[in-house]
Formats: structure tokens, sequence, C-alpha cells
């Protein structure tokens, strides 16, 4: 993405596994694309809870001797950007938090387009927030008495709150997960072997935001947690029920998981993300043919749509564009000053590939458009004849309420401009995006089922806490 976007966050959960705390760090660090601002883990040896949580990357966070010292058979983790709450410490998850019925860890991935009502009637009530983070206010839900009390208390909590969450929850004995009933972010649940007592095998469980972090301690990919549905692991073993309605659930999964923010190798609304990313390129080459002589993405997130437009086009692809993987992804920066130096430390072109040549550039998506500006600068200075590009998304217009943090609409240049003036104001040759026809077109599931309210304005949720403001529609 060329626009700095802010990102959602990523969760990872195990339970009956000795290495817990290990095991945590290993799966958020396949999340690591999900959050780089600030990372925590939580481990339960069934008695005590442990906590670390830091700003930073995982590994910036974490060392051997952390680890070390948190043992226990059940954790959870979280790897953050701030979509909600701002940047400091007091923010970091998993949130823990000792309520009546004892002590209970929160992740959160998503966004609730309620919590600032639910939040000024708590405090009108007395209620102390300790963090400026929405996932907070299901945490003072489940604390209070009238709800606190009920056999289905995260259940019944859920239903009071609305809009994209994944959560989840641990108790000292307890692992719980939970989706939202449109099912917005992706939510998988894998198994994973594990030594038991006197050098038995036993089973333990895996939840995670994506299948890579499956992958990645060697766990085997089960199924997706279903919209609407709660998962409880304990003891007793894996129970699963629905805290929705039948009428409720109607899955509105975020199209844009798939153009930009998992992970190719990763598997998720039942579609592997690579092959719906060739899918788009293929569909973009149809939409938009260019002549041309070399086509190459904006590395990295456009790589795979390009390898999709090469192969339809017949255009040789090529890496015009290197990237420097020692520079983290410029869109977790908080402060947009220090995400443009951070752009212009990331990029350099390849010249012998675009020196006289016909380029066609295929890139995710089109925010702001400053950024791919200067790109194309850069690219005319290498001696590029004619730059071409090629977006595998249609034109953002609308803000994103559900987890990823769009900025506000008057900063969306397709909002402000026509596909024209964005032509002019890049300095490119031609322009062409995706239609949202073309998008729906590379997933299998009903295109009823997937959220495309940034390109379309239509809203599965209305924002109850922006909606006066912004005008937006709901369906």
């Amino acid at each position: 993405m060329e626009d700095l976007v802010g990102h959602h966050c990523g969760l990872f959960g195990i339970y009956n596994a000795p290495d817990a705390a290990a095991k945590t760090f290993l799966g958020l660090f396949a999340l690591q694309h999900r959050g780089q601002e600030s990372a925590g883990v939580v481990v339960s040896d069934g008695k005590k809870i442990r906590s670390k949580k830091g700003m930073g990357l995982v590994t910036e966070v974490f060392h051997e001797r952390d680890l070390a010292e948190m043992p226990g058979h059940m954790a959870i983790g979280h790897v953050r950007y701030s979509t909600t709450g701002s940047s400091r410490l007091t923010n970091v998850q998993p949130l823990v938090i000792d309520y009546s019925h004892g002590l209970i860890a929160v992740a959160h991935n998503g966004n609730l387009v309620n919590a600032r009502t639910l939040r000024d009637e708590y405090e009108a009530y007395g209620s102390i927030f300790q963090t400026s983070t929405d996932s907070e206010v299901i945490v003072h839900l489940l604390a209070r008495p009238e709800h606190s009390g009920r056999k289905e208390g995260i259940g019944h909590c859920l239903k009071l709150i609305k809009g994209a969450y994944s959560f989840l929850f641990m108790t000292r004995d307890r692992l719980v997960a939970a989706r939202d009933p449109q099912g917005f972010r992706p939510l998988v649940i894998g198994r994973i072997v594990t030594p038991g007592q006197l050098g038995t095998i036993g089973e333990g469980y895996v939840i995670a935001s994506e299948t890579c972090a499956l992958d990645q301690v060697g766990a085997r990919f089960d199924r997706e947690i279903e919209p609407g549905e709660i998962v409880t692991i304990d003891a007793d073993g894996v129970r699963s029920s629905k805290f929705a309605k039948p009428e409720e659930i109607k899955p509105a999964h975020c199209m844009f998981e798939h153009v930009y923010f998992a992970r190719p190798d990763s598997r998720i609304f039942g579609d592997s993300v690579h092959d719906v990313r060739i899918a788009l390129g293929e569909r973009l080459a149809v939409e938009h043919p260019a002549k041309a002589d070399v086509v190459f993405s904006v590395p990295d997130s456009g790589n795979v749509a390009a390898i999709g437009f090469s192969r339809k086009s017949g255009i040789t692809l090529d890496t015009g564009f290197i990237r420097n993987h020692y520079v983290g992804r410029s869109f977790i920066k908080p402060a947009q000053i220090e995400r443009e130096t951070v752009v212009d430390m990331k990029f350099n072109v390849v010249r012998s590939v675009v020196e006289g040549k016909r380029c066609v550039v295929v890139e995710d998506s089109l925010v702001r458009g400053t950024t791919f500006r200067k790109q194309a600068r850069i690219l005319r200075q290498a001696g590029a004849k004619e730059i071409h590009l090629r977006i595998s998304c249609p034109p953002i217009r609308n803000p994103c309420y559900y987890g990823i943090d769009f900025p506000d609409r008057v900063q969306l240049i397709a909002n402000n401009k026509s596909v024209e003036e964005i032509r002019d104001f890049l300095g490119v040759d031609s322009l062409g995006f995706l239609s949202v026809e073309g998008l729906l077109s590379a997933v299998t599931q009903p295109t009823k089922n997937y959220c495309n309210a940034c390109w379309t304005g239509k809203y599965p949720v209305a924002p109850v806490d922006s909606m006066d403001k912004y005008g937006m529609e709901s369906v």
C-alpha cells in the first residue's frame, strides 16, 4: 500500500501447550504485519496469570529470558496498531482486568462503532476507564453486576456492542474466542500436537487471526470461527455456541483483507489470499490493458497482483522497485512526517529495468496519493518512458469504521478528484482502478457476504458514534 494507511491488529491464543509463551511469541511474529506498534502476551499456568507488554515489534518487546519467566500451558497475545485509542503503553493489549469473577485478559481485533456511546454512559454512572481504547468497553460490560451474574455472561455482553470484533478472553483456566455476527475480521482455530507427561502425546488448540500463524507453530488448520460464534476451550474440551440470533448473522467479510492486509500464504474467508490476488491482477489486465514493455509492483503488497497482470497481459514481469526490508512498514508510524521519511528510505528504482521502457506499475490501493506521486517522479528521473499505474481495487472514497485506519473522507483522493484528475496529480500516463464487480469476481463466497463500504459507501453496520457526522448509508 503506497499511502501509509494504518492497520488493525493480530490475535493469537493457545491452549494445552507447555511452552505456551514461546509458541505465542512465534505466532505473533507471523502476524507482525497486522500491527507493529506494540505487542503483548499473557500466560496462565492454571493458578497464576503473568503478562509482558511493550511498545515496538515482537522481537523488540520479548527476549528469551522474558519467555522463560512466563511458564504456563495457556496464553493469548496481541500485536497492535492504534486505530482506536492513542499510541501509548497503557493501551497495549491484552488488557488484564481484576473484577468480581477474578482476573481476565482480553485481546481485540477490530473497531466498535458504539464504543463512545457506551463509554459515555458508563462514565456517567461512575465507571473509571484506564485506557483510551474501545476494547476496554467489553471489560466494563462484563464487570457490571447485571451482566456478570448471567450464565451466558460473555455472550450477553457481546450482544450490546456493535461493529467489528474478534475477541480472545483468557481466565486462569479457560480460553474463549468470539467473532462478531458479520465476521468482518478473520479468526481461525487449529490443532497442535503437544508433549504430555511421561512421554505421552497430547493435543492442544490454537486460535489466530490468520492461518499463517498456525503454520508458524506447526498447528493444523481446523476451521474458521463462524460469525456470531463463541468457542470455549478448557479442561472439559472445546464447546461452541452462538450468541447472535440466526437473522442477525449477516456475513460482511472485509475485502481489504484480501486486497492488502492478510499475508499471501494465509487462507481467509475460505480462499487463498495468494490466489485471490492473482485473480485481481488478471482481471485488472482485462479491464485496463496497457501497451507496455514491463510490469512490476510497488513491493510488497502489490507483488502477487502484478504476477496476475503479467500472466494475463503477456507483458514481461520484472523488479522495478527494490524495497529496503530493514525499514519498518511505513503505515504504522503514527506521525505523518515520520511516515513520509520512512517511505523515502524504503524504495529505490532499478534503473536498467525502467530506463527507456513503457512501465505498468501495479499497486494494491491508492488512498491519499502523495506517496506514489513521489515514486512516479523517481521513475521519471530513472528514465521511464511511460508510467501506467494499475490499482487492484476500486477507488477508496469512504472512511472505514471497522478497524482500518483510513483517514477522514476529505483526505481520500478519490473522494475529491476524478480518475483523470488523480492521473494528472500523480503525473502518470494512464491510471486504471479495478471495478467493484472485478474485485468480487476474485472470491468464492456470494458477493453479499463481503464488506465493500470503503468503495461503495454502503455500511453493513451503521457506525453509531459517527453516522450523523458523515451521513453514511448502511445496508
